[in-house]
């Protein structure tokens, strides 16, 4: 069995949590506010199409994680936190997680997260990751919303290692037990090119949802909308080249096409912005914005789009 740290029990973090929790493995989690006093006094909620998955795992802050735990006292610490949050949660907890050799695996939205982890702790103990064809958001302190199929997609950071490495172990036995516990998860050779080919449909959905309050089945239908969707895609896709990510137009389509047969889901932009958070802004178009910029190409789908969210937010009121 598992015992796993997951900074971050929102709609993602939660959602898996809970179905780890459900094949018996231990988790932690961290949270703050009212959602962490609502995880110790009730519990873990999840509602799940159709299903509710209920328990009552432990739940701290930060500084409780500092003062209670070593980082080797886990199998593997996940972050599913914001990709905003990702530099003040390296921040706050880069000297604890110094202390240990405990992998980090992200599960975040962006390009942008693993390296900042690499930054901080080295490349040899961060596992890329990103969740897949989920969606999931906290509805009240101590409860969340989940549907999809909820996949998992890990591989070594940057990318596999020739022959026997320290993480080839772990990444078996961690795709061993969530898909042991429900959870669809596989392993890539090149987790970077699986990171882009997501950005690709964040960048494609999540500014213009947030811009037009439309979720995604009637963005992608949507006879002009849907333009702009495969609009920002492409921009997504001429960006990925300054990472040396080749995606290629059957990554454009196959993207597309996923998102547009996907559920008709409030993506996580357009539920922060409902609910007056920060928006991943930076993390998804800002991400696409700096490397056409950085190649010298222009990408006007997501440069409108961002401008217009960005007057939207300063507007008084």
């Amino acid at each position: 069995m598992l015992k796993l740290l997951m900074i971050g029990a929102g709609g993602i973090g939660g959602y898996y949590a809970a179905r780890l929790l459900d094949a018996g493995h231990e988790v932690v989690l961290t949270a703050r506010g009212s959602h962490l006093s609502a995880l110790r006094e009730n519990g873990l909620m999840v509602h799940y199409e159709g299903r509710d998955l209920f328990h009552r795992p432990e739940a701290f802050d930060h500084q409780q994680i500092i003062s209670r735990f070593h980082p080797d006292d886990f199998d593997v610490i996940a972050i599913a936190l914001k990709a905003t949050a990702t530099a003040s949660v390296v921040a706050e907890l880069g000297d604890w997680l110094r202390r240990g050799q405990t992998p980090v695996l992200s599960l975040q939205n962006g390009v942008d997260n693993e390296p900042l982890l690499e930054e901080a702790i080295g490349a040899d103990r961060v596992i890329g990751g990103l969740a897949v064809r989920i969606g999931g958001h906290i509805v009240r302190p101590g409860v969340i919303e989940a549907e999809g199929v909820a996949q998992i997609v890990m591989g070594e950071w940057p990318a596999a290692s020739q022959g026997e490495s320290p993480h080839k172990q772990l990444l078996g036995t961690l795709a061993s037990a969530f898909n042991d516990s429900g959870i669809p998860a596989t392993l890539s050779d090149n987790i970077r090119y699986e990171l882009w080919r997501k950005l690709v449909i964040n960048n494609g959905v999540n500014p213009l949802s947030a811009l037009t309050g439309l979720d995604t089945r009637t963005l992608t239908q949507h006879p002009e909308f849907g333009k702009i969707v495969y609009g920002m895609m492409a921009e997504t896709v001429k960006a990925s080249k300054a990472d040396n990510v080749k995606l290629l137009q059957k990554d454009l389509d196959e993207m597309f096409e996923l998102i547009s047969s996907f559920n008709a889901i409030k993506t996580s932009m357009l539920v922060d912005k409902e609910k007056g958070r920060p928006l991943e802004l930076d993390s998804i178009a800002g991400a696409v914005l700096r490397r056409c910029r950085s190649l010298g190409i222009e990408a006007p789908y997501t440069s409108t789009v961002t401008a217009l969210l960005a007057f939207e937010a300063e507007k008084p009121g």
